[in-house]
C-alpha cells in the first residue's frame, strides 16, 4: 500500500518568489510540448522523450536536462488522463477520429521532482531552482525519518494551494531505501500518488484546460515530431 506525506513549506517572500518563477518555467515547456502531443497523438513518456527531448533542452537551456525530463513525465501524465480517461470528454472514443484538442497547463501547475532534482540530509532540503540549489530546513517526525529511510519514494510533486506551496511525497511498499529525497509537518494522505489520483479521479486536473483548433506558432514543433508514417493512434498511447 501507498502513503502520502503532506508538508506546508515556510519560505520566505523570496523563496516564494523563486518556486514561482520555477512552477511558470516548468509550465511553459509542458506547454510548448503539448502541441507535440496535438499533433503526433504521442503521449507515450518514453516516446514523447525520443520525439521533442532535444527541442525542449535547446528552447529552454535554463531549466535542466532533468526537470525537462520531469515535464516530459507530466505532459504524458496529463495527456492520459484527457484523452484516455473514460470520464474525459475528450478521450478517443468520444472524438471519433477528430482532431485530438491541445492541452493547456495554468502557470501554477504541480512541478515533479526526483532525486537529482531534490534531496533531503540532516533534516536540510536541497531543491533545484532557476537560479541554483534553494536550501531550507524540513525537521520530521521521527516516523517520517524512518520511512524516507527504509520506504520506496515514488513521486515528489511541489504544489501550490491557498496561496502557499507544499511537497506531496508518494511512498510505495519495499524494503528498498529512498533515494535521497525531502520533508516539515507531516500528515498522512491517501494511498495513492497524487498522479494517481488524478488520473481515477472523474473531474480533469484544475490546473488544465483543453483548447480546441491549431497549434499556437510560439510553441514550435520538433522535426522529428513531424516525422509521417505514424502507427494507428491507439497504439501509440500511453499502456
Amino acid at each position: 500500500m501507498n502513503s502520502v506525506l503532506h508538508i506546508r513549506l515556510q519560505t520566505t517572500p523570496a523563496q516564494h518568489a523563486r518556486l514561482l518563477e520555477l512552477q511558470a518555467a516548468f509550465a511553459q515547456v509542458c506547454n510548448a510540448l503539448a502541441p507535440v502531443v496535438q499533433q503526433t497523438g504521442c503521449w507515450n513518456r518514453v516516446g514523447l522523450h525520443h520525439l521533442a527531448y532535444r527541442a525542449m533542452r535547446e528552447q529552454f537551456p535554463a531549466l535542466g536536462s532533468q526537470m525537462i525530463c520531469n515535464a516530459l513525465y507530466s505532459v504524458s501524465r496529463a495527456s492520459r488522463w484527457v484523452y484516455q480517461h473514460p470520464s474525459s470528454p475528450f478521450n478517443l472514443t468520444r472524438l471519433a477520429g477528430r482532431p485530438l484538442p491541445r492541452l493547456q497547463f495554468l502557470p501554477q501547475s504541480p512541478v515533479y521532482f526526483d532525486r537529482h532534482t531534490l534531496s533531503l540530509r540532516d533534516g536540510v532540503a536541497s531543491m533545484y531552482t532557476l537560479d541554483g540549489r534553494m536550501r531550507f530546513n524540513l525537521p520530521l517526525a521521527p516516523v517520517d525519518e524512518q520511512r524516507f529511510r527504509t520506504a520506496r519514494l515514488r513521486e515528489v510533486v511541489l504544489l501550490f494551494r491557498d496561496n502557499q506551496f507544499q511537497l506531496s511525497f508518494t511512498f510505495g511498499d519495499g524494503a528498498e531505501p529512498s533515494a535521497s529525497v525531502p520533508g516539515a509537518e507531516g500528515e498522512e494522505g491517501a494511498a495513492l500518488s497524487t498522479s494517481e489520483r488524478e488520473a481515477a479521479a472523474d473531474e480533469m486536473p484544475h490546473y488544465l484546460l483543453v483548447l480546441h483548433g491549431p497549434t499556437v506558432p510560439e510553441s514550435p514543433i520538433p522535426e522529428a515530431a513531424r516525422l509521417p508514417a505514424a502507427p494507428p493512434r491507439q497504439n501509440r498511447t500511453a499502456p
